[in-house]
């Protein structure tokens, strides 16, 4: 896989890897010759990736204070050590900002203090050797922006931040950071998005194990910026160089979906 990264050997933690990319990345880190430790919230999903790649199945709450620290614990007695920490568990509440109280709570532990809270208790073990990586699961939302779910756009930009800063910060430290930013996957949060996730992702989404190997690609060649599609490197360069003119063109693609979602509505009463 090129002069950087290599997977043989190498002990890895995957969040939220009981389905979807989270699963796709631990099944294709332990193929890559890696010892990895999969977590999730559903214990029965966990177990079922682990069984499948010869790996420990840690359940548990991969953002609560106490639900990180359990299992960077239980990784580190199992591995002896953690190389390369895969802030992948994510939650995509709908809605804008109206939104419940506890979508946006949700939005924010998940999203964005579970990756806080694992760097604060990596980070000593990392800087005392001077090596270890943190993949942060981003998504194209925290680049340009999730019409439809101000929790999941507003959460996602806040964790390309804390990623950006953990790099600019440790790099020279041997601290590597990645943000995997993809647009539409094949996934439970894509089904579960609504009209306005569909209409905007569903098209030219990739399956996860497309994902994952982008990740490995990514590590081996050193980049920070993970972009399965790379048209989202167009997008974010239009997004800082012409902002007021990519406003308006999201702006323009909102009043359209609302439009579709009248007529859809008007056609249902008339069916009634």
């Amino acid at each position: 896989m090129g002069a950087g990264f290599s997977a043989v050997g190498a002990r890895v933690v995957v969040t939220g890897a009981g389905r979807g990319i989270g699963a796709a990345l631990a099944t294709a880190f332990a193929a890559a010759g890696a010892r990895v430790v999969v977590n999730d919230l559903d214990p029965e999903a966990a177990a079922g990736t682990a069984a499948g790649i010869g790996a420990l199945a840690v359940p548990g709450d991969a953002a609560s204070r106490a639900g990180v620290a359990a299992l960077v614990e239980a990784a580190r007695a199992e591995l002896g050590g953690i190389d390369v920490f895969c802030a992948n568990a994510g939650v995509a509440p709908t809605g804008g900002a109206d939104a419940p109280g506890q979508a946006w709570e949700s939005a924010w532990e998940v999203n964005v203090l579970a990756h806080v809270r694992a760097a604060e208790l990596l980070l000593p073990e990392w800087l005392e050797r001077g090596g270890g990586r943190f993949v942060a699961t981003v998504s194209a939302a925290g680049l340009l922006t999730m019409l439809g779910s101000a929790p999941y756009a507003v959460t996602k930009h806040g964790a390309l931040a804390f990623a950006e800063w953990l790099s600019a910060t440790y790099r020279h430290r041997g601290v590597r950071v990645h943000a995997l930013c993809p647009q539409g996957v094949r996934t439970r949060i894509l089904a579960d998005s609504g009209e306005v996730g569909q209409a905007l992702l569903a098209a030219d989404a990739l399956e996860p194990e497309e994902v994952a190997r982008s990740v490995l690609r990514a590590l081996a060649e050193e980049r920070f910026l993970i972009l399965p599609h790379p048209a989202v490197a167009d997008y974010y360069a239009a997004r800082a160089t012409d902002p007021d003119r990519w406003l308006g063109a999201m702006n323009h693609l909102q009043q359209k979906i609302v439009e579709a979602r009248d007529v859809e509505a008007r056609g249902v009463e008339a069916r009634d």
